[in-house]
Order: structure tokens, then C-alpha cells, then sequence
């Protein structure tokens, strides 16, 4: 593969489990199906190895960070944020990845190379 994937990245902390947090995930993944989403982390304890962390993490992929964006703003999705955003902290993030090809020593001109 050598297009660049997009991913939602979510932080959830202090999630109060009940009909509105049920039904949320009941229904998101109808939302982020029509955008070729799947999930590649939900419902697993990260394993800390630096620092403190309290908080879980959730993790969509898609083809393309503009289906991502897509899937986030659809009609769809919307009518269901306020489900979670009402019922937990969250932070929510849309991400492009590297290039199969990328290499650290792209970021590492561009940020001391100038």
C-alpha cells in the first residue's frame, strides 16, 4: 500500500456507562462503515510503559484522511457525538499517515534544516 490511511484517534477517560454510552456504541460503527472505517483499537486496557495514563484509547482507521474527515462531520456521526461527548472527557483527533516509503530523516530536515 503505498496511499496514506487516516485514522479518528480518540481519548476517553471517566466514561459513565449507561443507555446513552450503549446506544453510542450500538450505532457508530453503521456510521463509519459507509466510509470504508474498521476499527483497529476498541475496548483494550493500554499496557503503560512510560508515564501515567488513565484514559482509553479508541482507534478507526480509513483509506484516506478525507474519508476520515467525512465519516467525523457526516450527518450520520453527528446525530450521535452527543451520546459520548455528553457522557464522557474526550479528546478526539483525525490523523494522516507517513508514506509506506517515509523515512525520520524527512521531519528531521524540515525541523532542523529548515
Amino acid at each position: 500500500m503505498t496511499g496514506r490511511r487516516g485514522f479518528a484517534v480518540g481519548h476517553l477517560r471517566g466514561v459513565q456507562l449507561g443507555a446513552e454510552i450503549r446506544e453510542y456504541m450500538e450505532r457508530i460503527e453503521s456510521t463509519f462503515e459507509p466510509f470504508g472505517g474498521q476499527w483497529l483499537v476498541h475496548g483494550t486496557q493500554p499496557e503503560v510503559v512510560e508515564g501515567a495514563w488513565s484514559w482509553d484509547v479508541v482507534i478507526i482507521a480509513f483509506p484516506s484522511i478525507e474519508a476520515a474527515r467525512r465519516w467525523y462531520f457526516s450527518d450520520a456521526y453527528q446525530r450521535i457525538l452527543e451520546l459520548r461527548s455528553e457522557h464522557a472527557e474526550s479528546h478526539v483527533v483525525l490523523l494522516e499517515s507517513v508514506r509506506d516509503d517515509y523515512r525520520a530523516a524527512e521531519t528531521i530536515a524540515k525541523l532542523f534544516d529548515g
